[in-house]
């Protein structure tokens, strides 16, 4: 009798054992991701919470078209740059050690957890076009950052060791994180190897009047934007998919005691997430899984639809759904730091592939194809973008041409009586098969009520073509670090 007792109350134990235990590999599978709201820009929530005033369309577009031709000068610079430095590497005699093209760090280490963030809209090169939410120091505090994936600096604005009634002063222009009252916030020594030789590449300064002192910063943006500050490690809170939260400690983060430019206007920093060692990408990817996506929604849609940042499986997210299966296709990583490139074969529309020379589109040459959320047009080299042009104006040729005040945009005509249906459809062709077909309205762009223009912008070759944001929508995009592999497909992003 004893014997049964004691066998049927171990069948208890194990029983409740095996639940529990299934609770917890429901809350840290592949399930459970953390999503970030993105906020654009010129959102109107946004503007109104700022005291700014709407935008027209026209506008807008001749704003995001200044920060695009700036950030795609500075993306030219750093392809030029990089192309100098693998030659000196492919020398007999080289001896250049490049921190970010290192990749201890890029291996997944937990790959059955995700996370995820909503996402809102961004500035001038440097920074992107979406903001989103970043939780903070210990306790938590809340900034909005603008998310770029074209910068690797993470940073909010910032006070460390800052006393007396001038730190106490609120200001109503931004939010200021008080490292001194944050029990996780750990300083980079200056006369450590991390600052000296690692975080080089994230513009560490020299200077170091004592051992102690911590490592500083000078983070230069090419629009002239700067942010100035010291290094830390400090932990993210994040809030999962499935209503718990989960901690990273020892994220490198900047706190940047003053920042200048219009980069930042309405923002308390950007989080870095292109791809180097210390990236916010890199860090949050290893948590959950070694994978972030986002899904863009259509730039013009009304305010209450959100584009999303997710950190783990995007299908982790039962709301985001893709409309068709996904594609995958090589994510080219290390090449043109810290943008992520993409192996095209070619551009085909009306199911005509455009003569195009090969080396357009040789990411490992003077040419490539870059996709950036920061970038809001599609950018194409001259021996892209006149086929492309010339293909897409004959089937407008019957509408009135226009001449409108953005000299960016080649030709914009009167839209009375357009139907999408009279483009032949684009298609973007990677070279391992797999094909990316935007809708019409990602490249018949409306720019004003009646009025529309063909959305690329010519850019010097030799030099880097992207993919911007606008081309993106309506897609979730799902950047596998671990395995060096982009998958995408179409979506509601709802």
């Amino acid at each position: 009798m004893y014997r049964q007792q004691r066998g049927f109350f171990l069948f208890i134990f194990l029983f409740f054992v095996v639940i529990f235990l299934e609770k917890c590999s429901k809350g840290h599978g592949e399930s459970v991701g953390t999503k970030l709201e993105l906020i654009h820009r010129h959102h109107f929530r946004r503007n109104r919470a700022n005291g700014m005033q709407p935008m027209t369309q026209l506008e807008r577009l001749r704003q995001l078209l200044h920060s695009d031709t700036i950030r795609q000068r500075s993306i030219s610079e750093r392809l030029r740059l990089q192309k100098s430095r693998r030659q000196v590497l492919e020398s007999p005699d080289a001896t250049y050690y490049h921190p970010a093209c290192t990749n201890s760090s890029r291996r997944a280490k937990n790959g059955n957890v995700s996370g995820e963030m909503t996402m809102y809209s961004g500035a001038d090169f440097g920074t992107g076009q979406y903001f989103v939410s970043f939780k903070v120091g210990s306790p938590a505090r809340r900034f909005m950052l603008i998310a770029d994936t074209g910068s690797d600096l993470t940073w909010m604005n910032c006070k460390y060791r800052c006393h007396g009634a001038k730190c106490r002063k609120k200001s109503r222009k931004r939010r200021v994180f008080q490292a001194d009252h944050s029990s996780s916030f750990v300083t980079v020594p200056c006369s450590s190897r991390m600052c000296k030789i690692e975080l080089a590449n994230l513009f560490s300064l020299a200077r170091c009047p004592s051992p102690h002192t911590p490592c500083a910063y000078d983070y230069r943006y090419s629009d002239g934007s700067a942010a100035l500050g010291i290094f830390a490690n400090e932990t993210v809170t994040f809030g999962l998919t499935n209503g718990t939260k989960v901690r990273i400690h020892n994220m490198l983060v900047g706190c940047s005691e003053s920042s200048t430019g219009q980069s930042f206007q309405g923002a308390d920093g950007v989080m870095g997430l292109g791809y180097s060692n210390y990236s916010f990408a890199l860090k949050a990817a290893e948590k959950f899984g070694g994978k972030f996506s986002y899904c863009l929604v259509d730039h013009l849609s009304p305010q209450n639809v959100s584009s999303y940042l997710i950190f783990g499986s995007h299908e982790s997210v039962d709301y985001v759904t893709t409309l068709h299966r996904m594609q995958h296709t090589e994510l080219v990583l290390g090449v043109i730091n810290p943008f992520y490139a993409v192996n095209i074969k070619g551009i085909s529309i009306g199911s005509i592939m455009l003569k195009i020379p090969a080396e357009v589109w040789n990411v490992n040459g003077v040419g490539g194809m870059i996709l950036d959320s920061g970038s809001s047009l599609t950018f194409l080299t001259r021996p892209a973008y006149q086929p492309v042009m010339a293909a897409l104006r004959l089937s407008l040729i019957s509408f009135t041409r226009l001449k409108l005040d953005i000299p960016q945009l080649e030709f914009c005509f009167n839209s009375t009586g357009f139907d999408e249906s009279l483009v032949p459809r684009l298609v973007f062709h990677f070279a391992d098969g797999a094909r990316f077909e935007p809708p019409v309205k990602s490249y018949v762009i409306d720019v004003a009520a009646g009025a529309k223009c063909l959305g690329f912008v010519p850019t010097a070759w030799p030099g880097a073509s992207v993919i911007g944001n606008i081309m993106q929508q309506n897609h979730i995009w799902e950047f596998d670090l671990a395995n060096n592999r982009l998958s995408f497909g179409s979506s509601s992003c709802t």
